[in-house]
C-alpha cells in the first residue's frame, strides 16, 4: 500500500503510516509523486507543533487519475502543482492530491527536480507582486519598461526560493532598479538583481546603502515597494527605515503579528500599506489569480523565460524528509531548494521516526490566522 509522512511535534518527529491511493473528487488531480519539494513553512509556523500533517504542499510528478470535472489533465501527464495547504494527501507521499486549478504542465525542458522548486515560492513571490504590491505583470500591455519609467522595489531575503522568484518576475515585468538583500549567497543574488546589499553588516550599513542607490538612480531616498521575503529576525523592522513612509507598499511572507520581534506592539505607519502575502489564498479568494498564473509559469519555463531554483536532492526519498525539514530549521539551506526523489525511499518502517511531541488539536490553525497583518 502506499506511503506518505506525517510531520509531527514541529519536526521533532515524522510518522511513517500506508494509505490507499486517493480518490480525486470532482476538481482535484491525483499524482504519483516523483519528486517532493520541502519548505520553511513546513516547520515555521507555531501551531505545527500541535498539528500532525503531510504538509509538503510541492509536488511533481505523473497524473494518476482526474476528477471528473477536470478537463485540463489526463493519466499520464508530466505536471507539478501546489497542494492545498493543511489538506490531506500531502507530497511527502508516494501520491499526491492538488485542485486542477494549481496543477500546471511540466514542459519537456524542465525536469521533475525542477518542477518541484516551483509551486510555492513561484507562486508566493507572483501574490506578492502582483496581487498584494499590485505591481505590472509581465503579460500587462503597458510595462515600465514600455514607458520608461523606473520602478524600484527591495527584495529582502533575495537568495531564498521565494525571493528569487519574485526578483525573476520583476525583471520580466521590467521594474528597475531591483535591489536584493541577502548574506552569504551574495553571488547567487547578482545573478538576479541589479544591486546586492549585505544585512550581515547591520542594519545602518544596508539602510544607508539602500538609500545611497536610491539616490544615485535618481529615485530619492526611500523605496516604495518592498518584499520581505524573510519577514523575521529583524527584517520587519528593518524594512521601515527605507520604505516610504508616505505611500510605500510591503509585502511579506509571514505575518508581523507572529514573527515581529515584538509581536505585541508591531505596526505598520499609517501612510504605509502592508500585507501578508499567503499563498494559500490561491485555493480561496484568489483562485482564478492561481489559476492564471499556473498556466503562466508553465509558458514561462518552455520558453526559456523562467529558470527554477538551485536545488540539493535529500538522499533516501521520504525517508529524508525529516533530515531535510531538520537542514531547513538549522538554517543550512542557502540559495538552494531542498528536494525529495520518491523512488529513493526503499525500505520504510512504519510507525514513528524521532521523537513526538503533541497530537492534534481543534479548532483548525488557520481559522483566526493573521494573512492580513
Amino acid at each position: 500500500m502506499p506511503k506518505q509522512v506525517i510531520i509531527q511535534g514541529s519536526i521533532e518527529a515524522v510518522e511513517f503510516i500506508e494509505t490507499p491511493i486517493p480518490t480525486p473528487e470532482d476538481k482535484q488531480v491525483v499524482i504519483k509523486v516523483v519528486v517532493s519539494g520541502a519548505n520553511p513553512k513546513d516547520w515555521k509556523y507555531p501551531f505545527w507543533k500541535d498539528l500532525p500533517l503531510n504538509s509538503g504542499d510541492d509536488i511533481a510528478g505523473i497524473v494518476h487519475s482526474v476528477g471528473k470535472d477536470v478537463y485540463e489533465f489526463k493519466p499520464g501527464d508530466r505536471v507539478a502543482a501546489l497542494h492545498e495547504a493543511l489538506t490531506e494527501n500531502g507530497s511527502f507521499a508516494e501520491y499526491a492530491v492538488a485542485p486542477d486549478s494549481t496543477t500546471f504542465h511540466i514542459p519537456q525542458n524542465t525536469s521533475f527536480e525542477e518542477a518541484a522548486t516551483i509551486p510555492v515560492a513561484a507562486l508566493t513571490a507572483a501574490v506578492a507582486l502582483y496581487a498584494d504590491l499590485k505591481l505590472p505583470a509581465p503579460f500587462d500591455l503597458i510595462n515600465p519598461v514600455q514607458d520608461k519609467t523606473k520602478t524600484p522595489i527591495v527584495i529582502y531575503g533575495v537568495s531564498s526560493a521565494v525571493g528569487a522568484f519574485a526578483a525573476k518576475f520583476a525583471r520580466l515585468s521590467g521594474l528597475k532598479p531591483i535591489i536584493g538583500v541577502a548574506g552569504r549567497a551574495g553571488d547567487f543574488a547578482k545573478t538576479l538583481v541589479d544591486y546586492v546589499v549585505d544585512y550581515r553588516k547591520g542594519e545602518d550599513v544596508l539602510v544607508a546603502s539602500i538609500e545611497e542607490i536610491l539616490v544615485k538612480e535618481g529615485l530619492g531616498n526611500k523605496v516604495p515597494y518592498v518584499f520581505d521575503a524573510i519577514s523575521e529576525n529583524g527584517s520587519l523592522e528593518a524594512t521601515l527605515r527605507f520604505v516610504d513612509l508616505n505611500g510605500g507598499t510591503i509585502s511579506t511572507v509571514l505575518p508581523p503579528k507572529l514573527f515581529a520581534k515584538d509581536k505585541g506592539s508591531f505596526e505598520y505607519p499609517t501612510g504605509v500599506k502592508a500585507s501578508n502575502s499567503a499563498v494559500p489564498l490561491v485555493h480561496s479568494t484568489l483562485k482564478d489569480f492561481g489559476y492564471v498564473w499556473s498556466r503562466y509559469l508553465s509558458r514561462l519555463l518552455e520558453d526559456g523565460r523562467l529558470k527554477a531554483h538551485p536545488y540539493e536532492i535529500i538522499p533516501g526519498g521520504l525517508n529524508g524528509v525529516l533530515t531535510g525539514l531538520q537542514k531547513l530549521k538549522d538554517g543550512k539551506a542557502s540559495a538552494v531548494k531542498y528536494v525529495f526523489r520518491i523512488e529513493d525511499t526503499g525500505n520504510v518502517t512504519l510507525g514513528l521516526k524521532g521523537r513526538p511531541t503533541s497530537t492534534r488539536t481543534q479548532p483548525h490553525p488557520l481559522r483566526n490566522f493573521p494573512y492580513s497583518d
